[in-house]
């Protein structure tokens, strides 16, 4: 960069003279815009009344010519480029920069005295060189000759340089003096200077993506006399591309300058937070931003994983942390998988969405990288609390809100909490005393001393809280409460979506022997829900024709497919008479029960007589080896004369599982279904409790039931189950139906592995015969290829609502690698509640 020297006076023609001097002489208002440098310019004037200014900044050349208004105007087009300007005869000057902010405002006033704005340092001018003294609000291209007051005001110019050029840096070899340590020389190279070294590579499973490729850019300083760092060598040629101003953020280098712009936004705006992580984000440990990411996953419904952690070999101390979605990575793949039986659901699917915390030289832990974005759906609102993240959180509130009142609630009961009704007061549009279907006669069971005041204050209070909160009371002869039916909102719907299935059980007794009557059923997981409830003093037959139709109309005359009950003449006699379209089917394991009181002598007698009991009463689905089974059941212990068994033969159409496969039960004919249900409930059966207290037990349950219904929905969005096989069908099942639901399915395709098929075909029709390899018996499958019907005299589709294995190993055999749509029960489904 050569010197300029000062040009001969203008000529005398009423214009001002403009002396040599490094300020614009102007009696006027100056304006300007220009990059983040402050410089000095040296002016050259020409005979035209031009004048030249000689900028400092990365050799520019800034050039002055006068018009006719005399207005001073400067533009500085970028880094690097000519700056041209005019000055008219009102002194105005304008500076202008497109790439910068202002350099500097000055003038000469009136008198012809300088006048310079100290907010702005300056740039000296020695010989050819530049001295950059200020390392705040500059910025000079780098370029040989140029000097910096330090190396880190060196390091930040190139660093700069490079991010608006494309490519980062890397602090490379440095030469300090043997006296006193100070820095003589160092080099800045592009950081794909180089190559890596390859005698580990061998070792290494997962060796590092390749990033050098010897690249020759780069940047050397070193030391002057007067303590300066000059620029002596400087390249800037690249081989490879650089990154284009899209995908510049993911340079290492512009990460450091954004991740040092955020921590002063951050400062300058501590006070101001909307919960959201930002880069620069300070905490005073590690906890706090942990308890500060996992309160932002609450509100937008994920959970969050404490991953790596970096700590210092000196003292230990977390150096940093990086904070991700729970479904972050992806399962490692172990051997031992294939000798699990049930293995665990798969929950990672390689989300990205993490907070980075990494500890400053301030002592606090700021944010250095935050992901928000995920690759799977949030979790609804009234789901969150059974994140594993927030359970903890929930947990931990519950427990600090009984340490400061007092209370023992256990966190246990934390699911009762969720389910608090609400609703403002309002009337009932309905009479709960039902006065046209009073008993002829007094109820046969009396009430207790203000047990009919406690039932209808509790009913009121229900009411209140929840509008469609339904109840029915029902009077005797007298006026006087006999039977109460009660149903919550939730207790509609639920019957609205898995109503088609009925179990209705008068086995459960309060003091007195007063009955208590559940209407439960399914859901799609096979989890319990209850439709309804009553409390009976009289069990007369009017009694339950008043209690079946109250059901009815609480439930907008929806009536049941198929209802379950035990075995009782008067139950038999109302249901005919109140629902006589729907199918009737007592429960076998009230049937089991009941003979666990009559015939409990032979059960004592014979050891062996429970498990042929048991037999004949679960196991046999064909109607000749049920009918086998129990004749020599009765031919090996006598009993061909035992009244009770041959009592319940008569009625083997109603009970036994063989006469029943025609009809849809939901599958609630276990015995573990009903005997948990009794389980559960007989917990909160107490002989000595009141009425009240048996309402608030019930609730209690209720409560719980709903709350693993919650949990398995939430576990069913985030975990889906293991396919035991890479299979079309199977893959198309678990997507459509729930865990529990796709277990069964899956089963039956396992069975259907080992069968064998034989075809006959007439027309359109093709009869498959479907046996086991290596066994007799065989089942007939039917398959219609107009329609895509199948059909199997197991009937297993028509009793359960899946498709058997026999169906199965005939789609297969047909090439049918979806199931049938005609053949997906909503109420199995994922969306059974939609």
């Amino acid at each position: 960069m050569d010197c300029i020297s000062n040009p001969p006076p203008c000529e005398e023609d009423g214009k001002e003279k403009v002396e040599s001097l490094p300020r614009v002489d102007t009696d006027v208002e100056v304006e300007s815009h220009c990059a983040k440098v402050s410089v000095v310019d040296k002016p050259v004037v020409d005979n035209d009344d031009k004048h030249k200014f000689q900028s400092a900044k990365a050799s520019s050349i800034d050039k002055f010519g006068v018009n006719s208004d005399g207005d001073h105007e400067c533009k500085n087009l970028k880094v690097s480029s000519d700056d041209k300007s005019g000055m008219d005869v009102d002194g105005e000057q304008h500076f202008q920069g497109l790439k910068s902010s202002c350099i500097e405002e000055c003038g000469k006033d009136s008198d012809g005295k300088q006048v310079q704005n100290p907010k702005f340092a300056s740039v000296g001018i020695t010989g050819c060189d530049i001295s950059i003294k200020d390392e705040h609000d500059e910025y000079v291209e780098p370029k040989v000759g140029v000097e910096f007051e330090s190396e880190e005001l060196a390091y930040k110019c190139y660093q700069r340089y490079a991010v608006m050029e494309g490519f980062s840096i890397r602090k490379d070899f440095v030469n300090k003096s043997r006296i006193n340590g100070a820095v003589v020389s160092r080099r800045y190279t592009c950081f794909r200077q180089g190559h890596r070294p390859r005698k580990r590579e061998a070792n290494v499973r997962k060796p590092r993506q390749e990033t050098r490729t010897g690249c020759l850019a780069h940047m050397t300083i070193a030391r002057q006399p007067n303590g300066k760092f000059r620029v002596t060598h400087f390249e800037t040629r690249h081989n490879h591309e650089l990154v284009t101003p899209t995908t510049a953020y993911m340079l290492p280098s512009h990460k450091r300058l954004t991740f040092s712009q955020a921590v002063e936004a951050n400062s300058a705006n501590s006070s101001v937070t909307d919960g959201v992580p930002r880069l620069g984000m300070g905490f005073d440990s590690e906890d706090l931003a942990y308890e500060f990411y996992n309160a932002y996953a609450g509100r937008i419904g994920f959970s969050v994983r404490k991953d790596y952690v970096n700590r210092s070999k000196i003292d230990g101390a977390v150096a940093s942390r990086r904070y991700t979605c729970f479904r972050e990575g992806f399962r490692q793949k172990d051997k031992r998988d294939l000798n699990v039986k049930r293995p665990r659901k798969e929950t990672r699917i390689g989300c990205q969405a993490q907070l980075v915390i990494a500890r400053q030289p301030d002592g606090k832990y700021r944010v250095t990288h935050f992901e928000e974005k995920h690759n799977h759906e949030l979790v609804a609102a009234c789901r969150v609390r059974m994140l594993r993240s927030q359970k903890r959180l929930a947990v931990g509130q519950v427990v600090e809100a009984n340490i400061v009142d007092g209370s023992k609630i256990h966190p246990k009961s934390l699911s009762k909490l969720m389910y608090k009704p609400t609703g403002g007061q309002g009337n009932l549009g309905y009479d709960p005393i039902d006065h046209k279907s009073n008993l002829p006669s007094k109820h046969t069971r009396d009430m207790s001393n203000g047990e009919p005041e406690d039932i209808l204050n509790y009913f009121q209070s229900k009411q209140l809280k929840d509008p469609s909160f339904f109840h029915s009371i029902q009077l005797d002869a007298e006026e006087q409460i006999t039977n109460v039916f009660w149903a919550d909102a939730k207790m509609v719907v639920d019957y609205g979506d898995f109503g088609d299935v009925v179990c209705f059980d008068t086995t459960y007794r309060l003091k007195d022997c007063r009955p208590f009557a559940p209407f439960i059923g399914v859901n799609h997981h096979k989890q319990m829900v209850i439709f309804g409830a009553a409390l009976l003093y009289d069990d007369t037959v009017e009694s339950f024709k008043w209690l079946f139709h109250t059901f009815i109309e609480a439930m907008s005359g929806k009536k049941p497919k198929t209802i379950l009950t035990d075995p009782d003449a008067v139950m038999a006699e109302v249901i005919e008479a109140v629902l006589p379209e729907t199918h009737h089917r007592i429960c076998v394991w009230h049937v089991y029960q009941n003979a666990l009181t009559y015939i409990s002598d032979i059960f004592l007698a014979f050891e062996s007589f429970s498990n042929d009991f048991c037999s004949c009463m679960f196991y046999h689905e064909e109607e000749d080896d049920f009918i086998n089974a129990w004749k020599v059941m009765l031919d090996e212990y006598g009993l061909w004369e035992n009244e009770w068994l041959n009592e319940i033969f008569k009625s083997r159409e109603k009970w036994s599982i063989a006469y029943g496969k025609h009809v849809f039960c939901a599958d609630i004919k276990t015995v573990q279904l009903c005997d948990g249900f009794h389980t559960n409930l007989r917990r909160y059966l107490k002989s000595d409790i009141d009425v009240l207290q048996f309402f608030k037990h019930l609730g209690r349950v209720v409560n719980d039931w709903r709350y693993k219904e919650l949990e398995a929905n939430y576990d069913m969005t985030q975990h889906m189950p293991r396919l035991m096989g890479d299979v079309i069908l199977l893959k198309h099942a678990r997507d459509i139906y729930t865990p529990s639901i796709f277990e069964l399915f899956q089963q039956e395709y396992e069975k259907s592995l080992n069968f064998v098929v034989n075809c006959t075909e007439s027309g359109s029709l093709f009869k498959y015969k479907v046996g086991t390899y290596g066994h007799l018996q065989e089942y007939i499958v039917v398959f219609n290829s107009i329609d895509i019907s199948v059909v199997c005299n197991c009937m297993k589709f028509e009793s359960m609502g899946i498709l058997c294995s026999h169906a199965l190993k005939v789609l297969d055999y047909r090439n049918i690698k979806v199931v049938p749509k005609q053949y997906i029960l909503k109420r199995w489904t994922r969306e059974a509640r939609v």
